[in-house]
C-alpha cells in the first residue's frame, strides 16, 4: 500500500524549497523502499533548485543518503528488508558494452526506479539523481542500494553517495595516485577536500591544496594536504611547479570545473602527468588549448564520473576504513540539521561556511 511521507520539494526555478507530503508507492519489480536516516546537502541539489540540471520541476531533492531497506519488489536479491544501505545514483545494468567488457564503473545504461513518487494531487516528482532522499522514505531501484556495515553512522556513510566518493575516486580510481606521487587539487570544497583525503590514503608524498578561501585550505591541511596555495594572490601554475622541483605535479585534480581552473590544471602537471576533471562544467563553457601543447606535454586528460566508482566494491571498503579509524569521513560533517533546514543549508553552502550540512531524520 502506498505511503505518505514528508519530502523537500523544489517547486520551480529559483524558488525556495518547501516540505510537502509525498506519496511513495509500494516497490515494483527490481525496486526497493528505503527508510532514510540521513542525507547530505550537496551542491547538485542546489543546481536542481536553480534549474541548472534540467527543468523537470517539481524535484524531490536529496541524494547523498543512507538508511534501512523497508521493503523490496519482485525479483530483488541484492538487498533485503532490514539491510543498512548507502544509496547511489549509478545502478549498473550488467549488460551494456562497458559492463560486459568488465568495466561496470563506466556503465552506459544505469537505471532508477520505474515508478514515480508523486504529490498527493498526483503530480509526478523528479527525484534528484534518481534518488530523492530529503524524505522520510524514498523509492529507488534495488541496484541503487549498497549494503555496508551498520556500525557506521548514517550521517557519515551517506556522504559516500555522491561528493565524498567523487573526490576520493577522482584521486584513487581515475587519477590512479600512487605512493610517492605529487598531487595538486584545485578547489577544496567537499569534492576537492575528499580528493585530498584520497591522495593521502593512496600514499602521495606531496599534496598541494589550491583554493581562494583560506578556511577551505585549512581544512585541506587537516585532511592531509602538505602545502596550501591561495589562488587569489598567487600564480597557481608557478606555485605548484615551485613546490614540485620546477616540474609540476604528477596528478592535478580540477574539482571546480571552470575553463580557467582546467587550464591551470593542464599546465601545473608534470610532463606525462595526469589531469582529472571532476568539477562539473555548465553547458555554455568552452575550452581552448594549443593542440601542440596537448601533444607535447603527453600524459592523460581524464574526466571522472562519480569518481569512477563501483558502489558494490568501493562503498563497503571505504566504510570499513572509516570504522578502522583510517579514513576521517566525520571531518566532512559540518553540521546536522532537520528536514526543514535545507534552504538555510543552501545559503551556508553558497557562502562557503560548510563542507556538508547533513539532514538527520
Amino acid at each position: 500500500m502506498a505511503q505518505q511521507v514528508r519530502g523537500v520539494i523544489a517547486p520551480g526555478k529559483g524558488q525556495p524549497v518547501r516540505i510537502e507530503t509525498i506519496v511513495v508507492p509500494d516497490p515494483g519489480p527490481g525496486e526497493a523502499v528505503v527508510k532514510v536516516q540521513a542525507c547530505g546537502v550537496c551542491h547538485t541539489d542546489l543546481h536542481y533548485r536553480e534549474g541548472g540540471i534540467n527543468d523537470d520541476f517539481p524535484f524531490l531533492l536529496g541524494h547523498e543518503a543512507a538508511g534501512v531497506v523497508e521493503s523490496v519488489g519482485e525479483g530483488v536479491t541484492e538487498v533485503a528488508p532490514g539491510d543498512f544501505v548507502v544509496l547511489n545514483w549509478r545502478a549498473v545494468c550488467g549488460q551494456c558494452r562497458a559492463c560486459t567488457r568488465g568495466r561496470p564503473w563506466y556503465c552506459f545504461n544505469t537505471h532508477n526506479a520505474k515508478q514515480k513518487m508523486t504529490l498527493t494531487d498526483g503530480t509526478e516528482l523528479s527525484p534528484a539523481l534518481g534518488i530523492g532522499a530529503f524524505a522520510d522514505k524514498t523509492l529507488v531501484a534495488a541496484g541503487q542500494c549498497t549494503r555496508v556495515d551498520p556500525a557506521a553512522k548514517p550521517e557519515v556513510a551517506g556522504l559516500l553517495g555522491c561528493g565524498v566518493m567523487a573526490g576520493l575516486g577522482a584521486a584513487i580510481n581515475t587519477g590512479n595516485v600512487g605512493r610517492g606521487d605529487s598531487v595538486a587539487v584545485i578547489g577544496c570544497g567537499g569534492v576537492g577536500a575528499a580528493a585530498v583525503l584520497g591522495a593521502r590514503l593512496a600514499g602521495a608524498a606531496r599534496i598541494i591544496a589550491v583554493d581562494l578561501d583560506d578556511r577551505k585550505l585549512a581544512t585541506a591541511r587537516e585532511l592531509g594536504a602538505t602545502h596550501a596555495v591561495n589562488g587569489g594572490d598567487t600564480d597557481v601554475v608557478a606555485a605548484v611547479q615551485e613546490l614540485t622541483g620546477g616540474f609540476g605535479a604528477d596528478v592535478v585534480i580540477d574539482a571546480v570545473g571552470l575553463p580557467e581552473t582546467y587550464r591551470q590544471a593542464f599546465y601545473a602537471r608534470d610532463l606525462a602527468g595526469t589531469v582529472v576533471l571532476v568539477g562539473v562544467p555548465t553547458p555554455e563553457m568552452t575550452l581552448e588549448l594549443p593542440l601542440l601543447d596537448v601533444f607535447g606535454r603527453g600524459g592523460a586528460l581524464k574526466s571522472s564520473w562519480y569518481g569512477d566508482c563501483l558502489p558494490s566494491r568501493d562503498f563497503p571498503m571505504l566504510v570499513d576504513l572509516y570504522l578502522q579509524g583510517r579514513l576521517d569521513l566525520e571531518a566532512f560533517v559540518s553540521e546536522t540539521i532537520p528536514l526543514d533546514g535545507v534552504e538555510a543549508a543552501f545559503e551556508k553552502m553558497h557562502h562557503g561556511d560548510v563542507l556538508r550540512s547533513v539532514v538527520v531524520l
